[in-house]
């Protein structure tokens, strides 16, 4: 976001105004999520809100605040297939793709790489399950067997009721949809406990933080999947960039579609 401000304002500003960010922590809760956002809209009187990065998150801002108050929102990370249909004033917008699609991407990834059966760990909001449920439809459609789909809470100690559940039956994989920090638990108790090592990840999995955590010799050759735009010119001016504003790291997941938001 920064850095499309320091573009944004090197190019003579918006309507000869120089752009100002104000930022507010979610901390990836709802109610977190809205008390910032109303802050954003009645104290910092914001023209336009880039943001949630969760789904669970995006979907009450829009219904609390920003739908309600007519400011524009923009998510760069929410993928929740209900965001779609979400009654919003015709102010919600997001810069990234559907789960219903990624949900079709991921089951195709499953069946190609000759899964027959799977089950879930999701995280127990629009996000999780969205992707989950579209998942099980595609996945079923092209013959698989969706054995579970086991929500689980944001932080939890441990998630061995979870992967027993899961992973009872004996699937041939194990989709984590989740984010890191419940995703590095439970990940290590399913290897730890031998209750399953084969894993498929998505969006909310794609972290260095699991490598750190788990080891990345015990992940290696793992697939998943992830919203992200080809190699264009375009592409490769902002990857540029965004190496040279910081330290030469390549962009995180989401990076490209925050700034375009």
């Amino acid at each position: 976001g920064a850095l499309a401000a320091d573009h944004i304002n090197q190019a003579g500003g918006v309507l000869n105004s120089v752009v100002t960010i104000s930022a507010r922590d979610t901390q990836t809760n709802p109610q977190v999520g809205v008390d910032a956002a109303r802050a954003l809209v009645d104290l910092d009187n914001v023209v336009a809100i880039v943001g949630a990065l969760s789904s669970g998150v995006t979907i009450p801002v829009v219904q609390s605040v920003t739908g309600p108050s007519g400011v524009l929102q923009i998510s760069a990370a929410s993928t929740s297939p209900a965001i779609t249909v979400l009654d919003d004033g015709d102010f919600m917008f997001r810069t990234t793709v559907s789960d219903a699609v990624q949900g079709v991407i991921l089951a195709k990834l499953a069946r190609e790489r000759g899964f027959n059966t799977a089950s879930a760990l999701y995280i127990n909001n629009p996000y999780g399950e969205g992707l989950a449920e579209q998942f099980k439809e595609t996945f079923e459609e092209m013959g698989g067997t969706v054995l579970e789909l086991v929500p689980h809470e944001a932080v939890q100690p441990t998630y061995a009721s979870e992967l027993s559940r899961a992973t009872g039956g004996g699937p041939d994989v194990l989709l984590a949809i989740s984010y890191p920090v419940s995703a590095e638990v439970y990940l290590r108790e399913a290897l730890e406990g031998d209750y399953v090592s084969t894993f498929l990840f998505v969006d909310g999995t794609k972290s260095e933080d699991l490598n750190t955590a788990i080891g990345a010799d015990k992940l290696e050759g793992t697939f998943g999947t992830a919203p992200g735009s080809a190699l264009t010119d375009s592409r490769r001016t902002f990857d540029d960039a965004y190496a040279t504003a910081f330290a030469g790291k390549p962009p995180l997941p989401f990076m490209a579609e925050t700034y375009d938001a």
